[in-house]
């Protein structure tokens, strides 16, 4: 992993003025206005939408034509990669990338995540939302309470103490986090289906209900009415697999493995964006891939920042954190998977402390 511009000093951030951190910020913003980075990209996110549209197209023809097959399999597995750049449409739009207005961007979240993909567009942003506030701060980020996994050493100790099968998965739980991925979907259904039932916060709760139950069971009806109860069961499961998969392959390696944040420290917004995130190395095919978010730091400063424009700010703002010495860190998708693996065998074999990391230090703000 590559890491740019690290702090000389572990108290150099606790001895800058408090005024710096605000101006460093709106420094950085400047410079990104002044570039003409935030401006929307209309055209970009039309031809997106003709592309996926035609994938799905593509997908539902396939499935027409094969009949009661195992080579639909194929087309499940090619579905579940296209809801998952469907997803990333929804994502975008949830976070006002595509449109100027605000209704606009969030009649399309809402319409992609429950009718398309299936995923409460509530429950989405909810979590989301709290986790881009507050990236990898303990008791306060989602995207780290514990779970089936856990990211600290106190959580992880007690589970290992527990006798059956919580002490032995803790302590491997990094090595099972990519076959536990293929649950992910189904869990994303089930979380942002009791979210809309239940007493979660949703904005839209009386039109989610309908879209998303309709969603949910229109499907895997069609299947099983079109297909034989074996192939239309594999169908389901194997799109459902792939599209957890490669959604959690896709935000796993942003943030898993950085510094956390105690939920008491202080932390300036730019530090606090920068040095929890992970960017991945790539040209355009993980561009495509992870759907822009391989810039996850810059996504993190400017959340409303367009997909296309975000490789354009990655020199300007890894050139800004350098002069600042804030560390920039950057790794090839393997790589990042490699980190996460042996990030989430650590914390769960032995005791660490996620917060005396050299970048930690840089996330102390001045008392």
């Amino acid at each position: 992993m590559t890491v740019i511009g690290t702090t000389t000093s572990a108290v150099a951030a606790g001895d800058a003025p408090r005024h710096r951190y605000v101006t460093d910020y709106s420094e950085l913003a400047k410079r990104i206005r002044a570039a003409g980075l935030l401006r929307r990209r209309r055209t970009f996110y039309a031809v997106r939408a003709v592309m996926l549209a035609s994938l799905l197209g593509g997908c539902v023809a396939a499935f027409l034509a094969l009949g009661d097959s195992w080579w639909q399999l194929v087309v499940a597995a090619a579905l579940g990669l296209a809801l998952t750049q469907v997803a990333f449409i929804g994502h975008d739009a949830a976070h006002r990338q595509i449109f100027a207005s605000g209704k606009r961007n969030e009649l399309a979240a809402l319409l992609l995540g429950n009718i398309v993909v299936g995923l409460s567009h509530g429950w989405w942003m909810s979590k989301h939302s709290r986790h881009h506030a507050n990236p990898n701060r303990v008791d306060v980020d989602p995207d780290v309470q514990a779970s089936a996994l856990v990211f600290t050493s106190d959580v992880a100790t007690d589970r290992r103490s527990q006798k059956g099968f919580s002490g032995w998965w803790v302590k491997r739980q990094g090595t099972l986090f990519f076959p536990l991925l293929l649950l992910a979907g189904l869990n994303m259904h089930v979380n942002g289906l009791r979210t809309v039932l239940g007493g979660g916060r949703v904005k839209y709760r009386a039109v989610e209900i309908p879209l998303l139950i309709t969603r949910l069971t229109l499907y895997p009806v069609a299947l099983f009415s079109f297909l034989s109860p074996g192939v239309a069961g594999a169908f389901l499961a194997v799109q459902l697999a792939v599209f957890g998969l490669s959604m959690g392959a896709t935000f796993a390696p942003n943030h898993k493995g950085m510094p956390m944040v105690p939920k008491d420290m202080s932390v300036d917004f730019l530090r606090r964006q920068v040095l929890t995130s992970r960017n991945t190395r790539g040209g355009w095919f993980i561009d495509v891939a992870m759907g822009g978010l391989n810039y996850q730091i810059e996504h993190h400063l400017f959340p409303s920042m367009p997909r296309p424009n975000l490789r354009k700010a990655q020199p300007i703002v890894r050139e800004f954190c350098s002069e600042r010495d804030v560390a920039y860190a950057e790794a090839g998708l393997f790589e990042s998977w490699g980190i996460v693996v042996r990030h989430l065998n650590q914390v769960g074999s032995k005791d660490i402390d996620p917060f005396l990391c050299p970048l930690a230090a840089q996330l102390r703000s001045p008392a």
